[in-house]
């Protein structure tokens, strides 16, 4: 005689809302929540306490990501529209806002009004470098690089940059690189957004 209490306990049912069940297995269990309500009502409760579990250890992304992601898909609309890929020159401690004019004059790589704390625009990427015109408003939270040089200069507004316990305040013409694996964040500290060239480089 069918038991559905043993058919409960073999573990089945979890693989089933898991979606990890065979075809075969999958119909034989719909049939059977059918049949009896307290195979219905356990399915019930898995699909309830996973998604319970899936709240409860969600990770919202980087808030970073989201930016980065937009600028992406908008160099990539500029290269598709005939933008030839740029090779901006790597930020060092003798970097000149001038050396970076042809992206600084350009009247299609400003920030635009409705961003909530972090814009940017790519204007270069390849395998040793990727090079980011960025607008800051608030502050860039924590994050560490393990296999990649972050360097900033500086163009407009002020910041802050929290190396582990170090504060380094930045002005407009400075230029800072982080260290590999090293916790950091920005703080802006001026009263109108903190625009920045940003690269990261292949360590």
């Amino acid at each position: 005689m069918f038991d559905p209490q043993k058919y409960i306990e073999s573990g089945i049912l979890e693989l089933y809302v898991l979606g990890q069940t065979l075809a075969a297995e999958t119909h034989e269990i719909e049939q059977l929540a059918q049949t009896y309500p307290e195979i219905r009502s356990e399915i019930e409760a898995i699909q309830h306490g996973l998604e319970a579990y899936t709240r409860q250890h969600a990770m919202q992304p980087h808030e970073t990501v989201g930016p980065m992601l937009f600028a992406t898909v908008r160099y990539m609309d500029r290269l598709g529209n005939g933008e030839t890929p740029a090779n901006p020159p790597l930020l060092h401690q003798h970097s000149k806002k001038e050396d970076y004019a042809e992206w600084l004059n350009r009247a299609d790589l400003n920030q635009t009004d409705d961003y909530d704390n972090i814009f940017l625009h790519l204007i270069g990427h390849n395998p040793q470098a990727t090079t980011a015109l960025v607008w800051i408003k608030k502050m860039a939270p924590d994050e560490v690089h393990h296999d990649q040089y972050e360097r900033f200069f500086i163009l407009e507004g002020t910041c802050d940059i929290t190396v582990g316990n170090e504060v380094h305040a930045l002005k407009p013409g400075d230029y800072f690189q982080i260290p590999l694996h090293h916790d950091h964040f920005v703080t802006v500290t001026s009263a109108h957004p903190c625009k920045v060239i940003l690269q990261r480089v292949a360590a």
